[in-house]
């Protein structure tokens, strides 16, 4: 298991931007893929543990960038060309073998139009 905190999350006007970042604890994050989910169950992104691969749900890509800094222990989620319609409460979360497994407590971005 890895502890995750997200931090980042904010009031921002539609077109704006975004930098989420979170946290992990642990000697092995650099093991786990990581992923982004926005209000729990909505995939939103995921970059494998060496951060050279990415995939992105259709309504974020161009927009969105996941980012990796495993001597950090952090993940980003770069988010461009908000919309109203991209307000949630997005929570990181960690894979191991398969299965989201650890979860942050989320952060609340908020666009308005």
């Amino acid at each position: 298991q890895v502890r995750l905190v997200e931090s980042g999350g904010g009031l921002v006007q539609a077109g704006g931007s975004l930098r989420l970042s979170c946290a992990a604890s642990g000697r092995t994050f650099s093991r786990y893929t990581m992923g982004w989910f926005r209000q729990l169950r909505e995939f939103v992104g995921a970059i494998s543990w060496s951060g050279d691969t990415t995939n992105y749900v259709d309504s974020v890509k161009g927009r969105f960038t996941i980012s990796r800094d495993n001597a950090k222990n952090t993940v980003y989620l770069h988010m461009n060309s908000l919309k109203p319609e991209d307000t949630a409460v997005y929570y990181c979360a960690a894979n191991f073998e398969g299965s989201w497994t650890s979860w942050g407590q989320g952060t609340q971005v908020t666009v308005s139009s």
